[in-house]
């Protein structure tokens, strides 16, 4: 299983955004105890400098728990964009961006990714009209998502055409806040991955060793 979502944040030592409206709100774990877990007090002014592998390792890490995704998954994103022709920094954000349960999270319609996932799982996501049910469902540019009909009323959506209204989302991401949609009109860009914080650089380096 995938460790605590407040340990993973302390051991990357940055907000991942991992439990929607907590990250957000004074709760933060991370905000109150702004260390790795099982640090001993007296470690934590004199942690060592990590090294070029550790790094490496550490931002792995860090992108996979961003996704949401275990190894297998992960690893398996990583030797796609390796194997295919172009920039493999980009190819992967790009594959990783695209998946379904992603998309949902980047469009507004939920402030997690876990969140997000649950309500593709549980059949209440649809693309193009059609219900699907498979959070790695990787979207292509010209889809359009929406929620299932049978859904609407669930509490998950309550307030969701306001919501969408105030949401910011990339630039690949149309939103129409009236029908409570998102169009795909664009490739997720590499550099929105440095925006967020993430070093896929220092992933595929570590992939490559």
């Amino acid at each position: 299983m995938l460790d605590s979502k407040c340990k993973i944040c302390r051991r990357a030592g940055e907000k991942l955004f991992l439990k929607g409206e907590k990250c957000y709100s004074a709760k933060c774990t991370l905000s109150k105890k702004p260390y790795p877990p099982g640090l001993l007090q007296s470690e934590r002014k004199h942690r060592s400098n990590l090294t070029d592998y550790g790094r490496q390792m550490k931002e792995k890490q860090k992108a996979r728990n961003t996704y949401g995704l275990r190894e297998r998954q992960f690893s398996g994103y990583v030797a796609e964009a390796m194997e295919r022709t172009g920039s493999p920094t980009e190819l992967l954000y790009t594959f990783l961006e695209s998946r379904l349960d992603n998309t949902v999270f980047r469009s507004g319609f939920t402030l997690s990714r876990s969140l997000a996932r649950q309500m593709v799982s549980h059949g209440h996501i649809t693309i193009n009209g059609r219900k699907m049910d498979i959070p790695s469902y990787r979207v292509k540019k010209g889809d359009v998502i929406g929620v299932r009909e049978g859904s609407k009323g669930s509490p998950l959506f309550a307030e969701l055409s306001g919501k969408l209204e105030k949401h910011t989302a990339p630039t690949w991401i149309a939103l129409d806040a009236k029908k409570s949609q998102a169009t795909i009109v664009g490739v997720p860009a590499v550099v929105e991955a440095t925006d967020a914080g993430l070093d896929l650089q220092a992933v595929i380096g570590y992939y490559s060793r």
